[in-house]
């Protein structure tokens, strides 16, 4: 815990310096929510195709999901996920003219979740 998913549009895999991402995300998430960076786990998922809106070819987008053991509260939850927006933004480098849609979402995990 907690376990991070980031998903990513194919068109950003050079301009997206994920291993460098993890390593700043891993303590802001520590911090903010009181857990240790060394619970933390990210794994990347390229998106091969993505649509967004009714948009032309070059929008991408990278959405970061971070579910969390029960007990945080929204306040909690708002501010670590302003908190990686601003980190995600500056860890992408896009062209010229692409648009991109970035977003954040902090959860609670079910209660069934278990770890080894």
């Amino acid at each position: 815990m907690p376990q991070i998913t980031v998903d990513y549009s194919a068109e950003l895999a050079d301009a997206f310096d994920r291993p460098a991402f993890a390593l700043a995300l891993h303590p802001l998430i520590a911090e903010t929510v009181n857990t240790k960076a060394a619970a933390c786990k990210t794994r990347f998922r390229r998106t091969e195709e993505t649509v967004v809106a009714d948009a032309p070819e070059g929008d991408a987008l990278v959405h970061v999901d971070i579910s969390l053991l029960p007990g945080r509260t929204p306040e909690i939850k708002a501010r670590l996920t302003e908190s990686v927006l601003e980190l995600l933004a500056g860890h992408l480098r896009t062209a010229r003219g692409t648009a991109l849609h970035l977003s954040v979402e902090a959860r609670d995990l079910d209660p069934s979740y278990r770890k080894l």
